[in-house]
């Protein structure tokens, strides 16, 4: 099973190029980062995962900027976000963004995207929450029009795009109704979400990956029923923090990549967390 890891990268931290040498000397798959343009003080939205919400929120890199310095150190290390919030982004400027990053990395990225959860966040980039999930899938149409091989026009809900040149391209070749960089959605087991992953994704980010055995069928159906094709479907649970067992569950399942969880440390602490890691890349995990 392939191990990837996550990271709150920030201005406190260990950086992304040191990182990403590490990583790739390691052997581990790849590194996901999230996404946080800033965090509005006066606020309603609660932190998910319940308490106050974590520093590092409010100080995390540009993910893009920080791959691209990932990328620049590397040859074989996956570099993906975990999650871009897409419809909190010009389409046309992240479209050339993805395309770049894809293209200097020679075909590595990998799109997370997902829908977010801090309402206040959005609202400051114009999202109006309750369309903001069919505004993503407009985000995703728009880019893909500007990555098709011939200028292509895009008339959509939220926006459009003229039949323009734009280079450079994403490097994977478009399969099924999915163009572009391997695009996996986050976000919660539901019919929602799960038609969105059958429309324009390869797979899902599901986070800690817990209940995945109940869920996992249902997406295998709604998968089959759009037409895909059942080898293709992905699932790579996220921010997960490995054991033997739930690993050897995951395998079962038919998972073939997890993301690991590392903390928003310093160089010392995070190389020990990888060193607790290393087990689980070498397939000697206990």
């Amino acid at each position: 099973m392939r191990i990837a890891v996550t990271i709150f990268l920030t201005d406190e931290t260990i950086t992304p190029v040191r990182l990403a040498r590490e990583l790739e000397q390691r052997g581990f798959a790849g590194l996901y980062l999230p996404e946080h343009t800033h965090i509005p003080v006066e606020r309603t939205s609660p932190y998910p995962a319940g308490g106050e919400l974590p520093r590092e929120y409010g100080r995390t890199l540009d993910p893009f900027v920080a791959l691209g310095q990932a990328a620049a150190v590397t040859g074989l290390l996956g570099l993906g976000t975990g999650i871009t919030l897409a419809a909190q982004h010009d389409p046309i400027d992240l479209a050339k963004q993805i395309a770049t990053l894809d293209h200097l990395s020679g075909g590595r990225f990998t799109l997370g995207v997902g829908f977010g959860w801090n309402v206040e966040e959005a609202a400051d980039h114009g999202v109006e929450w309750r369309t903001r999930r069919a505004l993503v899938r407009d985000r995703i149409g728009l880019m893909r029009a500007l990555w098709a091989d011939e200028p292509t026009a895009y008339e959509g809900v939220f926006g459009s795009v003229r039949a323009s040149t734009a280079y450079p391209k994403p490097v994977q070749k478009p399969r099924g109704p999915v163009s572009g960089p391997r695009t996996l959605v986050g976000g919660a087991a539901g019919p929602k979400l799960f038609a969105d992953i059958c429309a324009y994704a390869d797979g899902w980010l599901p986070i800690g990956g817990r209940g995945l055995t109940e869920a996992l069928p249902a997406l295998r159906s709604a998968w089959a029923d759009a037409g895909r094709d059942p080898a293709a479907l992905q699932v790579v649970p996220y921010a997960v923090r490995p054991s033997a067992g739930k690993l050897e569950h995951f395998a079962e399942l038919g998972v073939e990549e997890v993301v690991a969880q590392l903390p928003p440390a310093g160089e010392t602490e995070v190389l020990r967390a990888l060193d607790a890691l290393q087990p689980f890349v070498d397939g000697q995990g206990s």
